[in-house]
């Protein structure tokens, strides 16, 4: 009898050190594009790693929890050059990663999204804020962490209303995405009750403003592009491709506040975001990397911030098992946002509130008090499920 408690003592204790030496293998893919986007502003110019710093930062979050469940997080990185194909540098970080963070356009990424249906690889959009990839594009494997521009410019309308700054000044830019942008914040108009008194438009002439005289010109400019304006309470700007929006504020002929693109913009997150414990996690990334952390960081960040929950509930890293749970009724995550943010069934959105900064301060956060929903005030902004056209598959 001795003898067989001591044999089952000693197959108990090697079971418990194999297990320590072999943890269940995790790995995450970043798929991103090579280069970086410049900006009007040059204190905002996007850092080489932005995205993929907020993974990091996850991997190690995920980590610290992962080493008492006896599971262990990898991040594998991979960059698409100009001409490169995506399904081909996707396919090859499937090979050892079930779960992929995209932060790619959105052909390439519904490319990639089919491409890899077939092998149950999980993917999280990290960056693309177009409503297509949740309505009439919308796939059964991919998840959204970035919001749509329908939740940004919902937002931001819930705010201007909120302070009966109902009468709106819309200033379109000349490219495709300054268009979508403002399709989405006239649907904001019309579902909360603003009025567009006018719109303009800024034609994209491809001018150098970074010259000698480049301040004298754009001071000179943009009052004169402002003026004779029917009465309105604030100038929105619709100018996504960075070509004139942050040239608006203190400029307009009428003094009006300026938001949209520019002045007021609603972000997923910002680094003046300190509310709901955001402090450490601001100072913990500042320490990482030496910057501060940019929307795209979050929603990255986020991104495997579900994967991690998702394995240490299941007690798995099977993807399909992860997979159910995350899509499942009983998944949600902390984000520093103030509540635990939960996935919209009908498209794989994520639900999240979003800020309105002015690049020194958080202004606001939306929903806006008053703005009520019968499920959750987060499907306040974007497209609620009666307005979906989603089909998943």
């Amino acid at each position: 009898m001795i003898r067989w408690l001591v044999g089952l003592l000693a197959l108990s204790l090697a079971a418990t050190q194999t297990l320590a030496a072999d943890p269940i293998e995790i790995g995450v893919g970043y798929l991103g594009v090579a280069g970086t986007r410049s900006t009007l502003s040059l204190v905002e110019q996007p850092a080489e790693n932005d995205g993929v710093a907020g993974a990091r930062l996850a991997i190690e979050d995920n980590n610290t929890t992962g080493k008492f469940l006896n599971q262990r997080f990898a991040l594998e990185e991979r960059r698409i050059k100009e001409g490169e194909d995506p399904v081909q540098a996707a396919t090859a970080l499937a090979e050892h990663n079930g779960f992929i963070i995209a932060d790619l356009p959105p052909d390439a990424q519904l490319k990639v999204a089919d491409a890899l249906r077939e092998r149950g690889t999980l993917l999280f959009n990290a960056g693309a804020i177009d409503e297509r990839l949740r309505e009439a594009d919308c796939r059964a494997n991919v998840i959204h962490t970035a919001p749509t521009r329908s939740m940004l410019a919902d937002a931001l309308g819930q705010y201007l209303v909120w302070k009966q700054w109902k009468r709106w000044l819309l200033v379109v830019g000349s490219h495709d995405e300054d268009k979508l942008y403002a399709d989405a914040l006239r649907r904001a108009a019309t579902r909360f009750g603003a009025k567009i008194v006018q719109e303009r438009t800024f034609e994209d002439t491809g001018g150098a403003r970074r010259t000698d005289s480049g301040v004298t010109l754009l001071q000179r400019q943009m009052p004169v592009f402002t003026q004779q304006a029917p009465a309105y309470d604030v100038l929105v700007v619709a100018d996504e491709s960075e070509v004139f929006g942050a040239y608006l504020p203190y400029r307009t002929w009428d003094p009006r506040p300026v938001a949209g693109s520019a002045g007021l913009v609603p972000r997923s997150w910002d680094a003046a975001q300190d509310q709901w414990g955001a402090i450490q996690m601001q100072n913990r990334f500042m320490k990482l990397n030496s910057r501060r952390m940019t929307a795209l960081d979050m929603q990255a960040w986020t991104a495997v911030r579900m994967i991690g929950e998702a394995t240490s509930r299941t007690n798995s890293g099977d993807v399909k098992k992860v997979t159910d749970f995350i899509k499942g009724p009983d998944f949600s995550v902390a984000a520093f946002k103030g509540t635990r943010l939960t996935l919209r069934d009908w498209n794989l959105q994520l639900r999240q509130p979003i800020l309105l900064v002015d690049g020194r301060m958080v202004v606001s956060v939306s929903p806006q008090e008053g703005f009520l929903h019968q499920v959750s005030e987060l499907d306040t902004l974007g497209y609620d499920r009666p307005e979906s056209k989603c089909k998943l598959k």
